[in-house]
């Protein structure tokens, strides 16, 4: 087999041509109001679907694009998604420090008001205790 000529459907096809045909198959789909998609170009123009995936995808991009699912613009949401989702999980983290910072205080001043009360109740029986051998 030689170099720009492509196995289709178990005969030799010029991969000029094939793309030529799937170009064509594309505004056939269209012009027939059917959904567009790689299986169903690939069906009009009469070759396998994998093939425009791996022989032309260049092609199944076009097609991607024209659906609006372009692997370009699927990636690039994808990666705004990722960075937003960092920030925000930087900003959580932040407020999560600040939060254990705030629990941590909390928990010192309750510490303090427990060991008064304590202290408060023991003053309280002795005092109770002198006024009882009163």
């Amino acid at each position: 087999m030689s170099i720009g000529r492509t196995q289709v459907r178990g005969r030799t096809g010029d991969r000029t041509k094939t793309a030529e045909n799937l170009r064509y198959a594309i505004l056939r789909v269209k012009n027939k109001g059917q959904r567009i998609s790689i299986k169903s170009v690939a069906e009009e123009a009469g070759v396998d679907a994998s093939l425009v995936h791996h022989v032309y995808p260049d092609i199944a991009e076009e097609i991607r694009a024209m659906t609006g699912r372009s692997t370009r613009s699927e990636r690039d949401k994808a990666q705004q998604q990722l960075v937003a989702a960092k920030a925000r999980i930087r900003e959580l983290e932040s407020e999560v420090e600040k939060l254990l910072a705030e629990v941590t205080e909390i928990a010192s001043v309750n510490l303090t008001q427990v060991q008064e009360a304590a202290q408060l109740q023991a003053g309280l029986r002795d005092n109770v205790r002198m006024v009882r051998k009163l």
